[in-house]
């Protein structure tokens, strides 16, 4: 299906950009595993996207399905950063969640992308999974450390629904209190080796701050294109088809659109903000609103205002579903 898809998603950018003067500052090719795909599928769409010459373009790749040919063919068609899905440094836990590639294979692929000349590399990690204890994740973080690289994600292990952990839930899983535990040591061992906590669950050396999801985080506009994508334009959230062959049969037909009002841009805002370390600014008229939500918190230790700026402390980021659930919900 790839040829047939390609089509499509070629055939969606072109109609969505045709006449547009805009040149883009971020690109981010994700999802599943773009890797497997031949470049040149690749350098066509780039082709078709007016891009700013200091322009981040990103594309993810997993361990293990990647050689130096083929990633030093993303860097000369124009990919200047890598998110690698690493999830865990630990051969056995890797086999626990049915990942193909080992630790090896991801040495080897960050080796390789310095050595095809990447210098901006991400890789992602997972705290909170079967087997693993708060010592061992200390060890994958100095690992990680170790890797050189310039970014680190970090993320809480969820099951979703309709998954085999979630129709097979693992026994040995870490209880919450030690997946608290990970999360605080993350913070406290990243941060002494230089790494900025920006954002919940993101980490990276002074300038590497992914310029691309910061455009999520800052609430502003971006287009979504292919299977399953999501896009924000002149106020409109929308996602695109989910069923492959439906896409494929017409890439412009949109599974949902919603025009958002001033309330839930505003909710949006505050929503997205807080995930960011550096807050959000607020208003006299935000203050009278939400005062007593603020206070409540601040005085628990899990909120900060300074300078009308507000923030979650690392304790707040804990419980940070909750607590932006009450400014939504108020």
């Amino acid at each position: 299906m790839v040829e047939k898809y390609f089509k499509a998603l070629e055939q969606e950018i072109t109609c969505n950009l045709s006449g547009l003067k805009t040149k883009f500052s971020t690109l981010y090719i994700g999802g599943g595993t773009p890797s497997i795909i031949d470049s040149a599928y690749y350098e066509k769409l780039l082709s078709l996207i007016n891009m700013r010459n200091d322009a981040e373009i990103t594309i993810e790749v997993n361990p293990g399905t990647v050689d130096g040919e083929y990633l030093k063919k993303l860097k000369e068609i124009g990919f200047n950063r890598l998110s690698i899905g690493v999830q865990c440094l630990d051969n056995s836990i890797l086999k626990t969640l049915n990942r193909l590639h080992t630790v090896e294979n991801t040495i080897n692929t960050v080796k390789a992308a310095k050595e095809s000349g990447f210098n901006n590399i991400n890789i992602d990690l997972i705290y909170g999974l079967p087997g693993q204890t708060l010592s061992g994740w200390q060890k994958m973080l100095c690992q990680a450390i170790e890797l050189d690289v310039q970014h680190i994600s970090a993320y809480g292990l969820k099951i979703e629904e309709g998954t085999k952990f979630y129709r097979n839930p693992p026994q040995n899983l870490p209880d919450e209190d030690e997946v608290v535990q990970m999360y605080l040591k993350t913070i406290e061992i990243l941060e002494q080796n230089d790494f900025k906590h920006y954002e919940i669950s993101n980490f990276s050396k002074p300038g590497y701050e992914s310029r691309h999801n910061l455009t999520y985080w800052n609430n502003e506009e971006y287009f979504g294109f292919g299977l399953s994508a999501h896009g924000y334009v002149d106020g409109v959230r929308y996602s695109n088809n989910q069923n492959l062959e439906k896409y494929i049969i017409n890439p412009l037909k949109k599974e949902s659109e919603k025009l958002l009002s001033e309330a839930e841009r505003n909710e949006e805002a505050i929503f997205l903000g807080l995930r960011l370390r550096k807050g959000i600014d607020i208003s006299e008229s935000f203050y009278k609103r939400f005062g007593y939500i603020i206070e409540k918190y601040s005085s628990l230790g899990l909120m900060s205002m300074e300078n009308n700026v507000l923030t979650l402390t690392p304790e707040g980021i804990l419980l940070s579903n909750n607590i932006l659930a009450e400014f939504i919900e108020e």
